[in-house]
């Protein structure tokens, strides 16, 4: 029967009506993406991930409700350089030469050549803000204004490089805050950064209401040292670092809100995670891994596996709990494939998982394993529910909790260390200990604490898990086995012209 052009559109209509997420987020014309990105965060410390925690964060709890918890979501490295690079540029960090962390004294940072997400997303017509930590080299030739940053306000490395450093204050300089190109303060107050920061996200997304844009918040907390502002100072259960974490949720809510009350909602992807996990060897003023094994500058998953929540209202199913794993690496091909803009010239690792964000599948369609280094070191191959760990040294605490904002051994430090190099020098500054692992196994599946070595009742497993390993390792490299990577890219200086 043919019907009539009334009746097919009222038809129309009504399976529209009738039919949820009618509009694909791959129909959704250039939807605004907020990536909220703490520093040093603990599996440990949000309720919806452990039960356990005494940290109130009803915001976060909201998003949760209202979107989608990822509870097998990794970084790329579990040190914030390294992890960030590989946010920004959908490659593991090795790809691009940037391993571990910079400093104030760095003179290396991302290469102009690479082209990172906000640059992308600026191609396809997209406003783009950062309000926080960089850490992907100094201004001016690694600024963020040279990388596709329309607006900038925060500081080029971590809050520690300060006069407030737990260990080496004596030897640094005043920390700079830039706005743009120009620093505007030196040795701000820290105990406004959270603020300060919410602040701007939120005068941005007013300002490209009417445009879509692109936020990154990558919050300066809560690395130490950890500071919150008179507002939450002392009010939460959990000490200073609760009050820190607190104050984290309320900008959350102040974001969230923005974007709600200025009718964004339906049109804006917003995804909470973190860097890598907990510097449990600062006591108190770290945060607590909770059932994951290890922190951050591990390989185990309380290093590489951290907290990720995202909302997108009528694309993200609500109240929904994922356990596909996906990685920090995945954000720029996924936000590309949503935002319509190009892919980077250059390879990349990362693969487009929006049907995974939208609750369509629960798998990634060629991946090959995911592989956890340590600087230049591949320590580690996930793939489904199995780990496997190749023999490495590792850190663990130095056998006390302390609650002054000092590492574990603070005041036995020897001072020689301060300049070593290497895992050794890196225990002896931050109050850590040397341990070997022995080649292990781990399944994941009935032990996220990665306590039961089954390497020996899985030779199968075993020898599946390596040879993903070696293919990484022809291309990427590995220093454990004295493997040179074939496809390693240059990583940028500042005395290049």
């Amino acid at each position: 029967m043919k019907m009539s052009p009334f009746t097919l559109s009222m038809a129309v209509l009504i399976v529209a009506i009738a039919t949820p997420n009618f509009i694909s987020a791959a129909e959704v014309a250039h939807p605004n993406i907020v990536l909220i990105f703490t520093d040093d965060m603990g599996w440990g410390d949000l309720p919806n991930f452990t039960p356990q925690s005494k940290i109130r964060t009803p915001n976060i709890e909201q998003l949760v409700t209202e979107g989608t918890k990822f509870n097998d979501f990794y970084v790329a490295q579990a040190v914030c350089t390294a992890s960030r690079a590989a946010l920004m540029t959908g490659c593991y960090a090795n790809r691009v030469g940037l391993e571990g962390a910079l400093n104030h004294t760095s003179t290396t940072g991302i290469a102009p050549e690479e082209e990172l997400l906000p640059e992308l997303l600026e191609k396809a017509g997209y406003a783009t803000g950062m309000f926080g930590k960089w850490h992907l080299g100094l201004p001016p030739f690694f600024a963020p204004s040279k990388n596709g940053f329309q607006e900038w306000l925060g500081i080029p490395y971590s809050n520690d490089n300060t006069k407030y450093h737990p260990v080496l204050a004596d030897s640094m300089p005043p920390l700079p805050l830039y706005d743009g190109d120009s620093v505007i303060e030196t040795d701000p107050d820290q105990r406004l950064f959270t603020k300060r920061l919410t602040n701007r996200a939120v005068q941005f997304i007013e300002n490209h209401k009417d445009e879509p844009f692109f936020l990154y918040v990558p919050h300066i907390m809560p690395h130490v040292p950890i500071f919150a502002s008179d507002r939450f100072r002392g009010k939460s259960a959990r000490g200073l670092y609760g009050d820190v974490i607190e104050e984290i949720d309320w900008s959350v809510g102040e974001i969230v809100k923005t974007i709600d009350r200025l009718s964004l909602t339906e049109n804006t992807l917003v995804i909470f995670t973190n860097d890598n996990g907990p510097f449990l060897s600062y006591g108190t003023h770290a945060g607590q891994s909770g059932a994951l094994r290890g922190g951050k500058l591990t390989t185990f998953e309380g290093g590489v596996r951290v907290p990720m929540v995202a909302r997108w209202p009528g694309q993200i199913p609500a109240g929904h709990t994922c356990s596909t794993p996906i990685i920090s690496i995945d954000f720029l091909p996924t936000f590309c494939h949503l935002a319509k803009a190009p892919l980077p010239r250059n390879t990349i690792d990362g693969i487009n998982i929006a049907d995974v964000l939208e609750g369509k599948t629960n798998t990634v369609e060629g991946r090959d394993g995911l592989v956890f280094y340590a600087g230049s070191e591949l320590q580690a191959v996930r793939d489904g529910q199995w780990k496997i760990h190749f023999p490495h040294k590792y850190l663990v605490v130095n056998g006390e909790t302390r609650t002054d904002g000092k590492p574990a051994g603070f005041g036995r430090l020897a001072p020689q260390s301060i300049s070593n190099s290497g895992i050794e020098g890196i225990a002896s500054r931050h109050g850590y200990v040397v341990r070997e692992l022995p080649l292990s196994l781990y399944d994941l599946g009935t032990d996220i604490g990665e306590s039961k070595n089954i390497a020996s009742d899985h030779p199968e497993i075993v020898k599946k898990l390596t040879d993903i390993a070696a293919r990484y390792r022809k291309t990427l490299g590995d220093s454990l086995q004295n493997a040179k990577g074939t496809q390693n890219r240059p990583v940028g200086r500042n005395d290049r012209t």
